[in-house]
C-alpha cells in the first residue's frame, strides 16, 4: 500500500468519534452492526454509520451481511450489515522501515539452517533469494543503475545515483543493524545483490558504510 493510502488510513482515526468506533468494533469477539455500535459510544444511527463506513473506505474496516435472527427464506428478512476488523495490515513510519522483510530472511535462514546448512551461508542465500525475487519482479522498469534505484525506492532505501553508483540513503533494517551490524549489513548487501541480479543490471553490492547513509552501495562493473 503507498505511504499516502497508509497515511490516510491512519489518519482517519485521529478524528475522536472514529477512534472510539474503531475501538469498539475491534474489540468484539464477533462482528458488530452499525445500531449496536452507535448504542455503544453513545451516537445517532445516521452519524455512527457515516463513520464506520468511512473507515471502511479507509480500509481498516470490512463489512459483510448476515441474518442475526439466524432465519432464512422468504420472511427472514433483510440481512444486516456488520462491521469487523480489516485484515489488512496498515503501518506507517518515516523514515521506512522493513522489519518484516528481515524477519523473513531471518526466519528462512534458520530453517534452513537447522536442516543442516552452515548459518551464515543460509543468512547469505536467503537474503539474496529474497532480493533476487524482488528484483525480477521488478524487470520491467529496466536493466540499469536506474532501474536499480527505482527498484530499492520501494523497498524504503531512499536512492540516489552519485558518480555511477547507487547510494542508500536509507537502512530499512536501522534498529536491528545498529545492534547486530555485522549480521544484519551483511544479509543487506545480499539483498541488494539479489535485487540487481534479478534485474540483470550488472551492479555489485558492496559493504561501503558512512554516517548517516545505509552500508551498502552497489555500482556497476
Amino acid at each position: 500500500m503507498e505511504l499516502g493510502r497508509r497515511a490516510a488510513g491512519i489518519g482517519a482515526l485521529a478524528d475522536d468519534t472514529r477512534r472510539a468506533l474503531y475501538e469498539y468494533v475491534v474489540g468484539q469477539r464477533e462482528p458488530v452492526s452499525r445500531e449496536r455500535a452507535a448504542t455503544a459510544v453513545d451516537l445517532p444511527l445516521h452519524r455512527a454509520s457515516f463513520h464506520l463506513d468511512r473507515l471502511v473506505a479507509e480500509g481498516l474496516l470490512e463489512v459483510e451481511y448476515r441474518r442475526l435472527s439466524g432465519r432464512t427464506g422468504p420472511g427472514a428478512g433483510r440481512p444486516s450489515k456488520l462491521y469487523r476488523r480489516a485484515a489488512a495490515e496498515i503501518a506507517v513510519s518515516l523514515p521506512e522501515r522493513r522489519y518484516d522483510l528481515v524477519g523473513d530472511i531471518l526466519a528462512a535462514a534458520v530453517t534452513r539452517a537447522t536442516g543442516g546448512a552452515a548459518l551464515e551461508r543460509a543468512l547469505d542465500e536467503c537474503a539474496r533469494e529474497e532480493g533476487l525475487a524482488v528484483g525480477t519482479e521488478g524487470a520491467e522498469v529496466g536493466d540499469s543503475l536506474e532501474a536499480l534505484a527505482e527498484v530499492l525506492a520501494g523497498q524504503g532505501y531512499e536512492p540516489r545515483l552519485d558518480e555511477e553508483q547507487v547510494v542508500l540513503g536509507n537502512c530499512p533494517f536501522d534498529a536491528l543493524a545498529r545492534r547486530h551490524t555485522e549480521l544484519v549489513c551483511g544479509l543487506n548487501r545480499s539483498f541488494v545483490q539479489g535485487v540487481a541480479d534479478g534485474l540483470r543490471c550488472g551492479a555489485t553490492a558492496r559493504l561501503d558504510p558512512a554516517p548517516d547513509r545505509c552500508c551498502v552501495t552497489a555500482r556497476s562493473e
